[in-house]
């Protein structure tokens, strides 16, 4: 998911953490601010490559072609708009195989066809590339919209940010508003609303209570910050929470300056690149935790085979002092689903 632009703000950070030291040796970067990384990119960089528009090379291909066509300047524009690569269709009524003929002497077209039936066959029985086509999907959804009103474009040189949000082990219906993301030691709790929680003053109460050794926490507002003024690890994991106790991992995987061909529409921002293909299997007893064991020949169970979580199979299974009841054969199970 791409976070989107990072947001303007008073970037508080000292001079030490300005320029991002990766380390290469290991999995994340050291420490780094996101404000002070866009900022030192946008003093290397020259105005060319960080300009959002169209360069000067469309200038000059309508000037070429206004001299070799020996045409006014307005003409020229009127053709690219009527011929330009926009106007080009390609939708699947005008690229059928049955419209293609097969004994056909154009070789594009030959090539075409094969392409098709090879993409046909693959979307029916390969589920891979269907995800394929579903991320293209939704990468297309984005990749190059502009906005429909000005005061809505990204100003050129503001840093997106590539997240990965991980689904947790639990589903909950979205009941409860309190939230907070969990940074490099300080909580950023949500509190825009009056129904708001603080959900990490436990957290924070259980480190500080025997001094267990995590260090000092500190609590911010969410919705006083943007990532403009944190400092972060790429490829490091950090942690959003919500309704109470439903947790999700998330790595920020890339941190770049926007060019032309991102979505210059702040408006449609955070923008989902990604979903996952595979869906966790729940267990068929509390229909909340994904499956750790499957059962066969289970005389407990209604279905063969049946799935459980770790809790509900061991109480369902077993006694009180651990001995196996009834007659069944069990198996680890690994829902497939984990490794989106």
């Amino acid at each position: 998911m791409a976070a989107g632009p990072s947001g303007t703000g008073a970037a508080g950070a000292s001079s030490l953490c300005r320029i991002p030291d990766y380390e290469l040796l290991n999995v994340n970067s050291k420490v780094f601010c996101v404000g002070s990384f866009g900022s030192l990119w946008r003093e290397k960089l020259e105005k060319a490559h960080l300009g959002l528009q169209e360069g000067e090379e469309a200038v000059q291909v309508e000037q070429q072609l206004a001299t070799q066509l020996d045409l006014p300047s307005d003409m020229v524009e009127e053709l690219q708009l009527v011929c330009g690569v926009d106007t080009l269709k390609c939708t699947e009524e005008e690229t059928n195989t049955e419209v293609i003929p097969e004994d056909t002497e154009l070789v594009t077209l030959a090539i075409r066809r094969k392409v098709i039936e090879k993409r046909e066959a693959r979307l029916v029985h390969d589920r891979t590339c269907r995800q394929e086509t579903f991320d293209y999907e939704h990468e297309m959804q984005t990749v190059g919209r502009k906005p429909s009103h000005p005061e809505d474009s990204i100003a050129a040189g503001e840093v997106i940010l590539t997240i990965n949000v991980y689904s947790p082990i639990i589903f909950i219906k979205d009941l409860y508003k309190s939230a907070f993301f969990f940074f490099e030691g300080t909580f950023y709790n949500d509190a825009r609303y009056s129904e708001c929680r603080d959900l990490s003053r436990n957290v924070i109460e259980w480190a500080e209570s025997h001094d267990r050794g995590c260090g000092k926490f500190s609590t911010a507002k969410m919705e006083d910050y943007t990532f403009n003024d944190m400092c972060i690890k790429v490829g490091y994991p950090y942690l959003y929470c919500h309704q109470g106790d439903c947790e999700h991992l998330i790595i920020i995987s890339d941190v770049r300056i926007v060019h032309r061909d991102d979505c210059l529409d702040k408006t449609l921002y955070p923008c989902v690149t990604k979903k996952p293909w595979m869906w966790t299997r729940k267990c068929s007893v509390c229909k909340l935790f994904i499956v750790r064991w499957v059962t066969n020949n289970d005389s407990f169970a209604p279905e063969d085979p049946s799935f459980f979580c770790d809790m509900c199979f061991r109480m369902l299974h077993y006694d009180a002092d651990g001995n196996k009841m009834g007659v069944f054969l069990a198996y680890p199970y690994v829902d497939p689903g984990i490794f989106n």
